[in-house]
């Protein structure tokens, strides 16, 4: 039978790997970020800002984590890892989701103690170091802007730098209505809405990552579109065992066995090969693809036991 395989991704390494630097710049932001929110918070004795320096923290860490996912995904594919390190990126992802799951578990504890226990808290110097935090959270939006819809690994990065920044936003309004009315239970609702604001991205991002892991068919890759496609081609008669499934981000597969006439055959299986996997590429963006060449009859066989 004949075997084919797709030309490799056009590009050395993942779609991460083009912002090394930028990541590079977020985890010093947000490792500075850190720093003054715990100085603040203990000063302070703000709960909100201790939340924010703990989201803020999970940012480093979650930036981190992605560029040595990106790092180890630049290696190249070994005979028992025939892919690579690439899918390391996407355990990356799901770390990342449980790390900011963590971070919304302690923020609710610790803010529903407050309620029962509350703790005087200078409203002034809360809001001067949340908007010193909102000022270089926008920056690292900044970097991360034409990021986020390149891979999974670099959208739980800006993620994660946008709900710190929503973060701030929370703690800021919590500063200014202490400092503005004296209400002290504002300093561990800015912690609660800290926490909620962490729930939804936390949800998506291990919802993809899973997907992926799950090697469930890409979402932008419509596998009946596929095989409708293929059985279009001059020749082609049946189309059974089409699998579809992701790598890594930006590195979609398909695989497929073909029934074609006999006579289609006539003129060699290249011919035939090249035709079906520009089919692919060119409609469905697929450039690793592995389809297999069946004479007509052996497919009746195999698609009643494989479709």
């Amino acid at each position: 039978m004949g075997h084919d395989h797709g030309a490799p991704p056009a590009t050395s390494g993942t779609l991460s790997g083009a912002y090394r630097k930028r990541l590079l710049w977020t985890v010093g932001i947000s490792a500075s970020i850190t720093l003054i929110q715990v100085v603040g918070a203990l000063v302070s004795g703000s709960l909100a800002l201790l939340a924010d320096a703990a989201h803020s923290l999970t940012d480093a860490i979650g930036v981190s984590l992605a560029l040595g996912a990106i790092t180890l995904a630049q290696r190249a594919p070994t005979p028992r890892r025939t892919f690579g390190f690439y899918r390391v990126e996407i355990f990356s992802a799901v770390l990342n989701a449980v790390l900011l799951a963590a971070v919304f578990v302690w923020v609710l504890w610790s803010a529903i103690g407050r309620f029962s226990e509350p703790v005087q808290v200078k409203g002034g110097l809360i809001f001067a170091v949340a908007v010193g935090g909102l000022v270089a959270n926008l920056v690292g939006l900044w970097l991360l802007r034409d990021a986020k819809d390149k891979s999974l690994n670099l959208r739980g990065a800006y993620l994660e730098v946008l709900g710190d920044a929503l973060g701030s936003v929370a703690v800021i309004v919590g500063g200014l209505v202490i400092l503005l009315t004296g209400w002290q239970a504002a300093d561990p609702v800015a912690s609660i809405v800290i926490g909620l604001l962490i729930v939804p991205r936390t949800y998506g991002l291990l919802r993809d990552a899973l997907h992926v892991l799950m090697e469930a068919a890409p979402y932008d890759v419509d596998l009946a579109e596929v095989r409708r496609h293929l059985l279009a081609e001059p020749g082609v008669v049946g189309v059974h065992d089409l699998h579809g499934w992701t790598v890594t981000s930006g590195m979609p597969v398909l695989t497929a066995h073909v029934v074609v006439a006999r006579g289609a055959l006539d003129g060699g299986y290249g011919a035939l090969l090249t035709r079906l996997q520009s089919c692919v590429g060119d409609h469905f963006d697929v450039a690793h693809s592995t389809i297999q060449l069946e004479p007509e009859g052996h497919g009746e066989a195999a698609g009643s036991l494989h479709h």
